[in-house]
């Protein structure tokens, strides 16, 4: 059975087929959509290897200390 961090990831990943499905469909969103893809596969890779990490969000204030 998949945890919820599999099932993640995995969903990531398609999103990312999905984004460069559409980069090939229409050469003027390539770039942009390479762009996505990567960052949802960067995202996939961080969930599975640590699916409890801490990132900073641009609206997150910084950390106290």
């Amino acid at each position: 059975m998949a945890n919820i961090a599999q099932v993640g990831s995995d969903m990531l990943r398609a999103a990312a087929n999905f984004f460069r499905a559409v980069g090939r469909e229409n050469p003027a969103l390539t770039d942009q959509m390479d762009r996505n893809a990567k960052a949802y596969e960067d995202v996939a890779d961080m969930l599975e290897k640590d699916p409890t990490m801490e990132v900073a969000t641009p609206d997150a204030p910084p950390p106290a200390g």
